[in-house]
Parts: C-alpha cells; structure tokens; sequence
C-alpha cells in the first residue's frame, strides 16, 4: 500500500513524499490517518534535525515522519492483536514509548508511522505498552487534540505542595487555591484554563494573563461562562500595566497566588512568575525552549522562608491522556478553542515550519484531502464564494465560531473520504 506522508531529512528539510509501506507484520496494525495538529514541538523539531535529543542519528538515510497529535482509524490488525483490537476503531495515541530503556516517539523516530501520513504502520512496540487508545468520541479532531491535553493534565498532576508537619508533597494544584497563568490565551494556555475551571476542588481564582487584547476577549466570551460558582475568573492584558506584577498581585489580595502556569520561554515571564508566588507556591514551567541555556532569576529567599518551588516536565503518561479522552468523551473539557486554522497534508510543513508566525492557535491538518491552510475566522468571506466554507462557516456558528464535529463532518463528506475501509 501507498502512503503520503511529511518527512524529516534534517534541519529545516520536510519533504512531502509518496512511497509504498511495507508489508504488514502480524504483530503490528494499519492505520488510516485522519487528523493531526500542530505542535510547537514540532516546529522546533523542524529546525534542530538530527540535533533533536528525540530523533535518529541518521534522518539523511531513515527520514522520520512528523507529526505526533494523531488520529484515525484502524484499517488492519495482525494476528497478535485482534483479540484487543478491531477493525473499524477510532484512535489516539499516547506518542513516547519506552523500548529497552530508551524513549521512541511519533512524529520524531519512525519512518512509516507518523501523524502526518495518509497510512501508517502502527508497530509493536506502541500496543505492547498500551500505547494506541481507542477513543469513543464523536470527532477526530478531538482525539488528536488528547494529547495536548493530556501534557496540560500532567501539568497538573505534576504541582505539589508542603506543609509544617511532615515532608509529604500534597499532589496536584492547591484546593480552593488562586491559579495564575502566564501566557494564557495561546492554545495551550486556553487549555489549562480550561481544565482549572472543571475541578472538582475549584480555585478561588483564576488569573488568565497575556499581551493580546484580541485573544483576550475571544478567551473570556468561550470560557467565563464555565467557571464554576465559586470561582471568580479574571483576564489581564499585562501590556496595559505600567506595573503589571502590582496589579497580579492586587487581584490575589496581595498573597500571592498557590499556582503558577508559564506557556512562554521568555525570561521575564519566567521571573514575573516566580514574584507573584505565595507561601509555599509552585510554577509550573511549561514552555519548552530551543535555547539550551535559558535562564531566570528565582527569588532564593523566598525558596527559603516561603517554600516556593518550580516543577515542570514534558510530555504526558497514559493515564493522562485516557484522562484527557474521558473529559472529553463527557463533555467537561472542550478543546475546540484550541484550533483555530484547519488545512489538508499539502499545508502541513507550511503551517509546521511557520508556527510562531502564524496567529491563531492550533492547527488541525486533515491528512486525506489537500487544502490550503485557513483560517476559521476566514471561513464567512470564503463562503460567499465557496459553498463548503459557507457552510463551515454556518456550523462554526453555532459553537461560537469554535471547529466542531459537525463542521468535521461536513468537510470529510464533501472530500468523500471512507471511514469504513
């Protein structure tokens, strides 16, 4: 069988190609590739090559496909496997395997397995450690997104807290706590939002801070109708401050915050973060960065006499991302303000290579059809002229201008693409 897929022959060098798969094994799984979103990760993947801690030593001679926000369904099932799974599911995946000791991920390793493929080869490795995950669902597009979703619930996971009696770390952000988050209206910020406003032990408060007014009050008309009763939710543009650390800290009542979430590697937010810090207060550093020597002050006094401390990590466990799929199979998460472009596979590397330049938030590539990247906000222009985004349009209407899976499903009918192979 033929393929289509994005490859990765090294720094700055993404190729779209089409070649023949090799035979199915019987301990492995075909797989049809529906969506995949962007990642920042990729990006920078993109432009470190082989000098990615991730990738092969050898991309010139074994190219890895990209893409690791995955989605679809499977189309064939070895002999090893079929008493677990089935021709016909819809799925996700968890993207690092641990093999021998050592990390494999999609998007950065494999040669015929990959988000942004129209086929795959699903190997072994990734059944053997339950890393392919039915997904139960009513689009693909929200199954691709489980894993950022997941990272933003690791992220959560990862908070701890102390007290003056023992050494146990209390796990997980701080109960009826203040939440402040930095760099909060790019798709993964929006997220954590998100998430913070359906725990079961609300915050207080949430503190949603950034530089773009415009996101701002796309962040605040999508997600101030979910707070909960008992959480008062606020949006800061900091660039309207002349001090804008004051004003954070005038909102927490002056005590500093319990948790702090940073989604951008730049310096000054780093050490902001570390100053609205409260009694024993954690940030969470989520941002990776290219610089390898990235650095901030942190306030050791503090460390000292306040307790105040960094976590951060990168990546998710299982048990995040099947958390991740459950919210959203119940409805309590709904990352569909994450995406805010769509496109078919032939606009992949444009929108991989072009992340940080192109506003907006996440960018969901349906895989089997060939379109331009576009903009949603674009799609009721389009649509004067063009009936699919016309009524792409009419059904993002009606999720307040939000992808959904009812605009999904217009888009695959009107490319004819089978979800019964």
């Amino acid at each position: 069988m033929k393929t289509k897929a994005i490859r990765l022959y090294g720094e700055n060098d993404l190729r779209l190609e089409e070649y023949e798969l090799p035979k199915m094994k019987d301990d492995e799984i075909l797989a049809k590739i529906i969506t995949d979103s962007v990642c920042m990760s990729t990006y920078k993947l993109s432009k470190q090559g082989e000098k990615h801690k991730r990738t092969p030593d050898n991309l010139k001679e074994n190219p890895a496909v990209i893409g690791h926000e995955l989605s679809g369904i499977i189309i064939e099932v070895g002999d090893k496997w079929k008493d677990k799974y089935k021709k016909g599911q819809k799925f996700t995946v968890q993207p690092a395997v641990s093999v021998d000791g050592k990390v494999k991920t999609v998007g950065y390793y494999y040669q015929y397995y990959g988000g942004d493929s129209t086929y795959s080869i699903i190997p072994n490795e990734v059944m053997e450690n339950d890393c392919l995950i039915p997904f139960n669902g009513d689009s693909f597009f929200e199954a691709s997104l489980s894993e950022p979703v997941s990272c933003i619930i690791a992220g959560y996971n990862r908070m701890y807290h102390t007290n003056d009696e023992n050494h146990i770390h209390a796990m997980g952000v701080k109960k009826n706590g203040k939440i402040a988050i930095l760099g909060a209206c790019g798709p993964m910020g929006l997220e954590c939002i998100d998430y913070a406003l359906q725990l079961e032990n609300a915050p207080s408060l949430v503190v949603a801070v950034d530089v773009s007014e415009d996101r701002l009050k796309r962040a605040e008309k999508l997600l101030s109708k979910k707070a909960q009763k008992d959480t008062k939710i606020v949006f800061v543009n900091s660039n309207a401050y002349e001090d804008s650390t004051r004003k954070l800290m005038e909102l927490s009542d002056n005590e500093g915050y319990d948790d702090v979430f940073v989604y951008a590697p730049i310096t000054p937010l780093i050490e902001q973060a570390d100053s609205i810090l409260g009694k024993d207060g954690c940030l969470n550093f989520f941002a990776g960065p290219i610089d390898k020597t990235l650095s901030a002050n942190i306030n050791m006094y503090n460390v000292h006499y306040n307790y105040t401390h960094i976590t951060g990590f990168t990546g998710s466990t299982n048990q995040d991302v099947l958390d991740a799929l459950s919210l959203m199979e119940e409805g309590r998460l709904s990352p569909t303000i994450m995406v805010t472009h769509i496109g078919g596979l032939d606009s992949a590397i444009y929108a991989t290579q072009n992340v940080p330049d192109i506003p907006g938030g996440k960018k969901m590539i349906y895989t089997q059809i060939d379109m331009p990247l576009t903009a949603i906000d674009d799609f009721e222009k389009l649509g004067e002229d063009n009936e699919l985004f016309k009524r792409l349009y009419e059904e993002c209407k009606k999720y307040d201008g939000c992808w959904n899976k009812d605009a999904e499903k217009v888009l695959l009918d009107y490319y004819n693409i089978s979800l019964n192979e």
